[in-house]
């Protein structure tokens, strides 16, 4: 008999809620089509389930109606995007999680003051581009210690670090560790930009890790927060940990010698596809299932201006 250990919290945050409310909310008050430019959150599951029910995804506003409705995603978009939207007289509900429009705020803020911004992220993710727009010619985007090591500026003495909401914490530790080196002056943010969220499913993975022959984790390729729950578990003492999007995906030869799975999912991920994981461990002779929470999460996020009740 094998056990599972299902780490909590896990899935949905309440920026994921609030953004997929917010498609649902719209498609109920307009109908469809209601258009949402990129991935409202990085998850298949969700995307297939809103379109089915009337979202059309886009990549770019281009491909709006002139005059519809858009949703923005939570990821949060530069301040050109919504000037395009403007233009082409399109109806904006901006589903930006607060704790990305935080640090926005932030980059705005210290760029006003004469700062340059080493922004810890991965250069290529909605997040991090939208961000990157918020302070354009100020933020130098920093993806690794190695390049923390080589970052080049115009001010050494005016500088402050920023990071992408969704790393892992120890991974924004280590960069801001050899930034701080680099550089004597460097300013600290105001306050913790990896969201609570991303903290809780990473405490919660390091708690399991230990115990676990193999830990996998439910999550969308593209989601930056999934996948570093699979690094978190390898470096907490997981002796095999995989990132998977369904229960289809699991592979008969993983579980050689397995007596313990750990099992928990990224923070833009429903409960169903664990549900359905769980259920397919437990075939697989996995029968036992014990939750190991680390963590309360009580937080919601109120709905954008434009959908809000009244």
């Amino acid at each position: 008999m094998g056990k599972v250990l299902l780490a909590a919290p896990r899935g949905f945050c309440a920026g994921v809620e609030r953004a997929v409310a917010t498609v649902e909310e719209a498609l109920s008050r307009h109908g469809p089509p209601v258009y949402v430019r990129r991935q409202i959150v990085h998850n298949t599951h969700v995307v297939r389930e809103l379109a089915a029910r009337g979202a059309v995804f886009v990549e770019e506003l281009t491909e709006v109606p002139e005059g519809a409705l858009v949703v923005f995603s939570a990821h949060g978009v530069a301040p050109a995007v919504h000037r395009q939207a403007a233009e082409r007289r399109l109806t904006v509900v901006d589903a930006v999680c607060p704790l990305v429009t935080k640090v926005h705020r932030e980059a705005e803020r210290f760029a006003a003051d004469g700062y340059e911004i080493a922004l810890i992220g991965h250069a290529d993710h909605e997040e991090v581009v939208g961000t990157v727009g918020h302070a354009p010619g100020r933020i130098h985007v920093v993806e690794s210690p190695a390049e923390a090591e080589r970052l080049d500026l115009r001010d050494e003495t005016r500088v402050v670090w920023l990071s992408q909401t969704t790393l892992a914490v120890d991974e924004v530790a280590e960069t801001a560790r050899v930034l701080r080196e680099r550089l004597p002056a460097l300013a600290d943010p105001p306050g913790d930009d990896i969201c609570y969220a991303s903290q809780n499913r990473q405490d919660a993975v390091r708690a399991i890790a230990p115990r676990c022959d193999l830990l996998l984790v439910v999550g969308s390729a593209n989601s930056s927060n999934s996948a570093r729950l699979v690094e978190v578990a390898l470096r907490a003492g997981a002796r095999a940990a995989r990132l998977i999007d369904t229960a289809d995906e699991i592979v008969d030869a993983w579980f050689e010698g397995v007596s313990t799975v750990g099992v928990s999912a990224g923070a833009s991920v429903p409960e169903a596809p664990v549900t359905e994981l769980v259920a397919a461990l437990a075939e697989r002779g996995y029968r036992e299932v014990e939750e190991v929470p680390v963590a309360r999460e009580t937080l919601r996020f109120t709905m954008p201006r434009r959908l809000a009740p009244g």
